[in-house]
């Protein structure tokens, strides 16, 4: 079987990591701290402390591998943290690991359109954030290294919901003069996505939109939780700063990928929270006042 190295080992690197090893694969997975390394002892496969934004650390590490995914965060860092783990990143697993095939996880945030409007992995990408032109730096070099680039939308799934942290913490605001549309992806998806761009035989040098079917209005998603919830809707108002995505309102494609055989476990937001998020938040939702 081939060997991957999940080059981030964290929310999104685990679940790949484990569906990789119940495949067959051999698995190898790098996290940035020997903290994290020592948490995922019990897994079934080696994982190790390896900081891929530096290059002695990257280059020091033996063994071969025939895939990489490259998908540790910059943990909401700012452009310079997006360049070391991105841009140099990506940069140091190349040279370590010459002529290996790389699948890099990127964002749906590199598309800047602001009208609702449908894109695709044709449309325009003019991020506005530094940050964002920093990954579309990423992706032309990872491309220009035969590699393959996911584009993931807005990222939950068990104990992980932007949203419905926000809704629950009562800090959601509902703008009715400025609502957008929401792009989302639940962890396993993304899972499932990454394993079949790799699970071919000569997997082509693309990008490829990972996002769920249906694109929901903010104000009808926090509308829906209120009623699922049994809870208030949230007040009307200004939000305070930009959206960590920026201001865009936009519907992501995911046609590209699902004309690969790819079908999202969890299609819809709400399916998503019925069937894997509200019990993970059980917890907290039974804590809060109604």
């Amino acid at each position: 079987m081939p060997q991957i190295l999940i080059a981030g080992c964290g929310y999104v690197g685990q679940a790949t990591a484990d569906l990789f090893h119940a495949a067959g694969w051999p698995v190898e997975g790098w996290t940035h701290s020997a903290e994290s390394a020592a948490r995922l002892s019990a897994k079934p496969y080696p994982v190790h402390a390896v900081d891929i934004a530096n290059k002695a650390q990257v280059g020091a590490r033996a063994g071969t591998f025939d895939a990489i995914i490259h998908c540790a965060s910059s943990g909401g860092g700012d452009a310079d943290a997006y360049c070391q783990i991105y841009l140099n990143g990506a940069r140091n697993l190349l040279d370590r690991f010459v002529g290996t095939k790389l699948l890099f996880t990127s964002s749906t945030s590199v598309y800047a359109q602001r009208d609702g409007s449908w894109v695709t992995e044709e449309s325009e990408t003019k991020p506005p954030r530094k940050t964002g032109r920093i990954l579309l730096q990423t992706e032309n070099f990872v491309l220009a290294h035969d590699g393959i680039v996911a584009r993931l939308a807005g990222i939950y799934g068990p104990k992980r919901s932007a949203l419905l942290t926000k809704f629950l913490s009562g800090t959601a605001i509902i703008d009715p003069e400025n609502d957008r549309f929401l792009n989302q992806i639940h962890r396993a998806d993304i899972a499932a996505a990454l394993f079949l761009l790799l699970d071919r035989p000569s997997p082509p040098r693309e990008i490829y939109n990972a996002v769920d079917d249906q694109p929901i209005l903010q104000n009808e998603c926090y509308r829906w939780l209120a009623e699922k919830l049994n809870r208030p809707v949230p007040p009307f108002g200004k939000p305070k700063g930009q959206p960590k995505r920026g201001a865009s309102n936009k519907r992501v494609s995911n046609a590209k990928l699902r004309r690969l055989g790819w079908i999202p476990r969890y299609p819809t937001f709400a399916e998503a929270m019925e069937k894997s998020i509200l019990s993970s938040f059980a917890e907290a939702i039974q804590g809060k006042p109604r």
